[in-house]
Formats: structure tokens, sequence, C-alpha cells
């Protein structure tokens, strides 16, 4: 056993046992430090640092501490190292660590043995964080320490310090090349406690493993995969992976099964239309140059296809030599893939897409896609030009009339069981329950061409000839246009039946019609129908048109076959021939690859109709802002004239109110006036002048009463309902004007949106106002003679102290009369006025709220309709910014998915040693 060994373990002592074994070690020291003091210079440190270790095992730990206290030769170091543990198990923490931490050595051994000491002292004390300053400290100083490196580990995973477990591994991999750390890390990165750190981190460790050992090294890479996947740093990762895998020799025999997997994946879903190309750009490349470089034989022709469409799409983004090494491997490598599949699986993917992104149902192209892999049935497209029979020669087939006028959609005719008519658009599916509703669908015009209908009958020649017959609207006029609207939906069929009239068969229009059917779908063969041959008159003539018309038809078509019919023929004998012929001209061969090519064709037009929706979506956008722009301007206009009409109609209301008043007071002040003077007439020589004033008083009181209740409340009355007529007109005048206003925006709105009622109510409240302050008036006694005014005074004064003198009536009455007749009454009618017009203040004020009232619902439908224009502009302004500021938002994806067509379109050559396809 090594010196370091016994210092470490406490074995020092034995060194002085020897052979005495059998003797109690205590005595055996003993004597040893007796016969080393006899000496002349004694060396009792060594004995000592003997002795305390004895008693440290007996617990005997205050005698271990004296002994060691007093060690001063080479071990003196290691007897302060054992007193602080003699401290320690005692209990005595503070000292020992005291003591630890004072321990100076170059020893590496002991410094690290103070270490471990001091770590798990600390975490005694629960100072957490100065033991993994200590631990980590320790494993730098002396990483190959027995056991240091486990010890770290198990602390930091008890304390679940997963930072400093994950550095632990990665230090310890990268500096032991063991296999054993790597597989440590990799169960840390399968627990998910490495996304914290940034994927370069690991990108020494990934080189060293690839070195070392290749499956492990997959695997690791495989973990962290994973394990950055839904993380923010995912295409971080993704960029560092490529790039590391680019600077290894990777060796694709190697059978990097699961590299290829995960490539495999993360390619396909990157390119599902959830991001931009601008960020996809920075590393598909360098994914699919990977890719292809490590792919296993399952996916050799699949990274090909990928690497060859990308650089397509996106060329000389790709090195040309892998380019040409994904075409040399896809001429040459044949594949098992599933093409129907995984072509329905892109387009169900495209349509997916397009639902999220409120692009539509789409439920046309979808129907035409069913009818593509229904294999069982060979789908016959008829068409030709309008007027040449084709009508007839559906009903004669079908055996019913089912068409009485040219049709006006696609229709196509397939046997079922029972009735059921559908028709399909892009926005929904109808069932069209009776056959009545089939034919108001073919008497219309307007966006017949939108829609398809799907006529399913019993029809025994369908059922036994295993055909679908499409039936068009017949083409017409020399627009290119307008013969594309009719045979847009040619690529459904397998061939097509081309009608012609015998009459005049194969005219230049028929032959421009079946150019462009030629343009548009140049591998669907055509076959002709000579239809009305019973209008030839002679056997002979109609053999003889039919001879020149093939004959005709086949300079053209060479491979075209004729067929001669008419409605007066036999029908069993002709169904028979008919059917015969339609097996003829049936091509079973290669049917699938056909309709897989149609397939690529829909998929490819959708692509590039979903592209024209944007387009369309923008500039309807950009219209329904410029047209609320324009309805904002006029509904302003609108609130602001109603708002004048309002002022307007105040006006003229309050001031014809205010007229009639005037009137009113005029009256009262005249006839008043004249009614007291009047009163004079009541004086006589021989009245009682000390109380003819209040007699008088009393008497203009009762004749103002009367005046007022019989003479100007009546006239008041009819007055006012006069004005409130006036007003009624006033009013219908306004609902009027709002009347054409609302025809006029409910006009531009297509729609009745719109709708301006005023309140009438309030000539209603009017009414019952005026009435019920008319239908009577008591006056309050006014004071008109009993006023201190001078003349009064003096009069009345007169009056009393003269008035029982005889001769002094006369005088007295003489001036009474003149008084009367000359005394000015203004506030006297001024009273009266008050009093009278009191009970219609209240009613003055009010006129001009209640004709605010009268128009409020109109005003708040106007400020309404501002506020939707308004924010109809505002928010499709914001979509069309959001579209013009990041068009890739809805480019993108429909680039992505043509990438995806054209590695589909890839890989259906694979192995047929072809270099290029287009």
């Amino acid at each position: 056993m090594t010196l370091e060994k016994q210092l470490i373990q406490k074995t020092y002592y034995k060194m002085f046992i020897n052979e005495q074994e059998d003797i109690h070690p205590i005595r055996v020291l003993g004597e040893a430090f007796q016969e080393e003091a006899k000496q002349d210079l004694p060396d009792l440190s060594s004995i000592r640092f003997a002795q305390g270790e004895v008693n440290f095992y007996h617990k005997d730990f205050e005698t271990a501490i004296f002994k060691w206290e007093n060690i001063i030769n080479e071990l003196e170091p290691w007897a302060k190292k054992n007193t602080a543990d003699a401290y320690y198990e005692l209990g005595l923490l503070s000292t020992a660590e005291d003591i630890y931490t004072a321990i100076d050595t170059d020893n590496s051994t002991l410094n690290t043995e103070v270490a471990l000491q001091l770590f798990s002292l600390y975490i005694e004390r629960g100072k957490v964080d100065a033991a993994v300053s200590t631990i980590k400290k320790t494993i730098v100083a002396n990483p190959d320490y027995p056991n240091v490196t486990e010890i770290a580990r198990t602390f930091f995973e008890e304390q679940l310090d997963w930072d400093n477990a994950v550095e632990l591994a990665v230090t310890e991999a990268k500096r032991t090349d063991s296999l054993e750390w790597f597989d440590i890390l990799n169960t840390y990165i399968q627990k998910g406690v490495t996304k914290s750190h940034a994927p370069s981190y690991f990108s020494q460790v990934l080189i060293l493993l690839f070195s070392l050992d290749k499956k492990k090294f997959e695997q690791l890479i495989s973990s962290l995969w994973d394990s950055y996947k839904n993380e923010e740093s995912y295409f971080t990762w993704l960029s560092e992976i490529n790039h590391l895998l680019l600077n290894l020799d990777i060796n694709r025999d190697e059978n990097w099964t699961e590299l290829s997997r995960l490539h495999k994946e993360t390619y396909f879903e990157l390119i599902e239309g959830r991001y931009f190309i601008k960020v996809l750009q920075d590393f598909i490349p360098d994914l699919l140059t990977n890719w292809l470089r490590l792919a296993d034989h399952a996916n050799v022709v699949l990274s090909s296809a990928a690497v060859l469409s990308w650089n397509e799409l996106f060329p000389a983004s790709i090195s040309t030599s892998i380019v040409s090494d994904a075409e040399k491997m896809i001429s040459l490598t044949e594949t098992d893939m599933d093409e129907l599949d995984e072509c329905l699986s892109l387009f169900d993917s495209i349509m997916s897409w397009a639902g999220v992104h409120d692009m539509g149902e789409n439920n046309r192209i979808k129907w035409l896609v069913d009818q593509l892999v229904d294999f069982e049935t060979q789908h016959l497209f008829i068409t030709g030009l309008s007027g040449t029979g084709k009508s007839t020669f559906v009903n004669s087939v079908l055996g019913e009339d089912l068409q009485d006028s040219p049709t006006s959609s696609m229709v196509m005719f397939t046997h079922a069981p029972s009735l059921e008519i559908t028709e399909i658009t892009d926005r929904e599916i109808t069932s069209l329950p009776d056959f009545s509703d089939f034919q108001k669908r073919m008497d219309r015009r307007r966006n017949a061409l939108e829609s398809v209908i799907e006529f399913k009958l019993p029809s025994a020649f369908l059922q036994e000839s295993r055909v679908a017959l499409i039936d068009t609207p017949g083409l017409k006029g020399a627009l290119h246009y307008d013969r594309y609207e009719v045979l847009k939906n040619l690529q459904v069929a397998d061939s097509v039946l081309f009608v012609l009239d015998a009459n005049a068969p194969f005219t230049e229009k028929e032959q421009a019609g079946i150019k462009q059917m030629q343009e548009l779908a140049p591998d669907i063969p055509v076959h002709f129908l000579l239809s009305k041959m019973d209008t030839i008159v002679g056997e002979q003539e109609a053999i003889r048109i039919f001879d020149e018309t093939r004959s005709m038809i086949h300079s053209y078509l060479p491979d075209a076959r004729v067929f001669a019919f008419s409605s007066q023929y036999d029908n069993g004998q002709q169904l028979q021939e008919l059917t015969e012929f339609i097996r003829s001209i049936r091509n079973t061969r290669n049917i699938e690859d056909k309709r897989l090519a149609k397939l690529l064709y829909f998929i490819r037009t959708t692509i590039a109709s979903l592209l024209q929706k944007r387009i369309d979506v923008e500039n309807q956008l950009v219209e329904s802002v410029r047209w609320n722009e324009e309805m904002l301007m006029k509904l302003n206009g609108a609130v602001n004239q109603l708002k004048d009409t309002e002022v307007q109609k105040t006006k003229t209301i309050t001031k014809s109110y205010r007229a009639i008043k005037e009137t009113i007071e005029t009256d009262i002040s005249e006839n008043v006036s004249k009614m007291l003077q009047e009163c004079s007439s009541l004086i006589k020589e021989d009245s009682n002048f000390s109380k003819i004033h209040l007699e008088l008083n009393d008497e203009m009181n009762r004749r103002i009463q009367d005046y007022l209740e019989e003479k100007v409340m009546p006239k008041f009355y009819s007055s006012l309902q006069d004005w409130i007529e006036h007003c009624k007109e006033e009013f219908e005048q306004g609902q009027e004007f709002l009347n054409k206003m609302v025809e006029g925006f409910n006009h531009m709105y297509g729609e009745e949106r719109i709708k301006l009622e005023c309140d009438f109510k309030v000539l209603d409240d009017w009414l019952r106002d005026t009435d019920r302050m008319t239908s009577g008036f008591q006056l309050e006694n006014i004071n008109i003679l009993l006023r201190r005014t001078p003349s009064q005074f003096l009069l009345k004064s007169a009056g009393k102290l003269f008035g029982a003198i005889s001769q002094n009536k006369a005088l007295l009455y003489n001036k009474y009369k003149s008084f009367v007749e000359n005394e000015d009454y203004s506030d006297a009618i001024a009273a009266v006025n008050k009093q009278f017009f009191q009970p219609f203040e209240l009613f003055e004020k009010s006129l001009e709220r209640d004709i605010t009232y009268f128009f409020r619902s109109s005003l708040t439908v106007l400020y309404r309709s501002v506020e939707e224009a308004r924010s109809g502009i505002q928010t499709n302004q914001e979509m069309l910014n959001n579209m013009n500021t990041n068009p890739e938002m809805f480019r993108d994806p429909l680039t992505l998915f043509e990438v995806r067509l054209r590695q589909f379109e890839w890989m259906t050559v694979a192995g047929k040693g072809m270099q290029t396809i287009y």
C-alpha cells in the first residue's frame, strides 16, 4: 500500500505495528514513543500522527486532535486535514471548514481529499452553491481522481442541476473518449434536459463520436433532433447539424437508416406550407445535400427527387455535383412507391391548406379528382357544336327525355340503383330533390359553367357499358375563350365523343374546336358520332356521307373511330351497336398511369387557380376599400344633410310657433287694453268712491277671464292645430327626403340594408300637450287698479277722503272716469300674458329637443353605417397591407406544393433511365 493511500485511509499507524498485530496499537505506539523520546534528537511527530489515527478510529477525537496539532514534519498538512476530519465528526462543522480552507499544499491528492471533505461538509450545511463550486474545481484540478466525476454526476442529478450534469458529461466524453459518457449524455438528451443548450454546444462531441462509434453517433443525433424539434432553436439546430454533416466523410453504404428517416420527415414537415421560403432557403439545400449523401436504399429515389425538384424551382441553390448524383441515381434506381396514394396525399394537403386559409371549399375540383380514382368506370366526354343533336343522342341512349334543351352546365350521367341528382360548385354541394329542379338548372345561363351536375339514375346501358356520359354545353363561336370554358374539364375524360351533324359534318369550326382540345389534352383520344343520319335521303347517300366524313376525319385523326347514329333507328339494335362501339374505344392499357397524369394536371391547375385566387382576393380588397371610402364619403354627406335638415326644420317649426304666440299676444294686448278702458262705463256719480277701485279691479279681472277663456283660448287652440298640421307636412317632407336617401344607399349596397324611419309619435305628443293646455284657463287676480302708482294712490285717497261729500262726487266721477279711460295698462297686460302663456313655456322650450328626437333614430342608423364603412376600410386595408407586406404568406406554400409536385413527377420516372422531365 502506498504512503498516500495510507494517509487517505488513516492507516499510517500500521507502519509501526509490523509483527505486533496481537498487541493493541495504542500500547505499541506508546512504547515506540517512549523509545524515541530517549534519543538525543527524538522525532516524535510521526508517532504522534499514528497515535492520532488510532484515537480517531476509537472515536477519541479530542485526543486525536491533540496529537495532530503537534505535528511539525512533512506530515503536518495531512495532520491538519485529519484534525478537520475530527472536528467534522464532532459536529463542529464551522471549525472543520476553517481548517480545511486554511490547508496550503502542493500535493494534488491531499488537495482533492480536502475538497471532497469540504464538498460533503457544504452539502450537510446546505451550502449548495459552495458545494457545486468545490466539486467543479476539483474535477478541473484532478479529474482522474477515483470516483470524483461519479460523485459529481450523482450530486448534480440529485439536485436536478441538469446544466452542470450535461456540462460534466460533455466535458468527460471529450476528455476520456469513453462511450459510457456519451451514453450518459444521450440519456440526458432523451430526458429533455439539454434543450437550453445551444445546438453548437454539442458539435465537438458529435464529431468525436463519429470517429469512435458511428451507430452511437447516429443515435445521439436522433435524440438531439427530437429534443430540438418543437423548440425555438430548431432551425439553429438544423443549420448546425447540416453544416456538421457536410464536413464529415459520410458513406451511404454504412446504412444511415435513422438519419435518413430524420432528413425525410424534416424535409416534408418544412415544405408543408407553414414556413416562408426565405427561411427555408437558408438550410434546405444543405439538408437535401446531406440526405442524398446518407439516404438508405428505401429513400434514395425520394431524396434524389427532392434534390431535383428543389433545384428546378430554386436553381443553383444546390451544388451541381449533388444535382448530377441525384439525376444519375434516379435514372438507375427503381421505386415501389404507391404513386396514386402519394399523389392523393399531396392533393389532400393542398385542399387542407386552402381550407385553413379561407380559399373556399373547392368542392368541384374535389369531385373531379374523385372521378379519376374510379377505375371501374370509363368517362366519355360528349361535346360538339351547338345544334348537332348532342342532347337528342343523350336522351336516346338513356331512354328518357332528360334534356329538352341544350345543357348549360357539365352533366355526368352514371348508373345507380335510384335517382339521385347533385349539383357541385366550388362553394357548396346541393341535392336536387326533383327532376324539375334539374330542369331549372339547365334553363339558367348565369354562372352555369361554374357547376357540375352529377345525375345518377338506373340505366342498363350505362351499367352494361361501365361508362359515364359527360355531357357539356355546345361549342359555339370562334372565340378561343368561349370554347375553353366548356372544355376546361376535359382532363376528367378517358376519351372524347365529338358529335357531328350529318348534314354539315367536320366543318372548320369543328376542326378548330378539336385543335383546341388537342392543345388542352393531347393524350385523350377523340372519336366521332355522326348524328341526324335519318335526315339524309336515301341509303346510298347516307353511306356516301358517312364514308366521306370518316375519310376526312382519318386524314386529320388517323386513329379516330366514327359511329353513325339516328334517333329513328331501331333503339335496341342501335344501343347494342353503341355498346360495342364504346367497348372498342375503351382503352384499359395503362389506365392508372393515364389517370395519374390527369390527377397531376388537376393538382397543377389547382395550384395555379389558388395563386389566381390570391390575386382575386387582393383585387377584391382593393375594390372593397375603394367602395367603402366612397360609401363613407356619401354617408358622412348624408349625416350632414340630415343635421342640416334637422336645423332647418327646427327653425321653421319654432318660428311658426312663435308667430302664433306673438299674434295671440298682440290680440291680448289690444283687446285687454280696450276692455279695461271700457270699464269706465261702470263708474256712476253716485258710486261709492271709497270702494270703487276694488269693484273695478274685480270686474276687470272677470272680464279678462271671460275674454281669455271664450275668445283667446279657442283661437289659440285652432291656431295650434293648424300649426301641428303644418309640422306634420314638414316632418313628412323630411321623411320623404330620407326615403330617397335610403333608396340610393340600398341601391349601392345591393340589398335592403338601411332603413331610416322618423318618430312621428312626436306629433301625437304635441297634440296631447296642446289639447291639455288649451282645455281651460283660470286667471289669478291681477292687481290692475290697486297698484301703488302716484296717480292711483292720489285717486284712491281722494275717493276715501271726499267721497262722502256730495258736492265733490261730480269731480271725483269725472276724475275716475278719465283715469280709467286713459290709464296705462301695459303692466297688467304683461301680467295677463305671463299667466296665459306660462303653461306653454316648457312646451316651447322642448320643441328643439322633440325635433331632434324625431330625427334621432335615423341619425343613429347613419352613424352606425358610417362606423361600418370606416371599420370595413380599416379591416380590408389591414388585410391588404398584410398581403402586400408579406406576399410570401400566400405565395410560398403554393410554391412548396409545386416543389412536392415536381418531386412526385421525378419519382414517376425513377429507374427508367430518363435524365430530365418537364
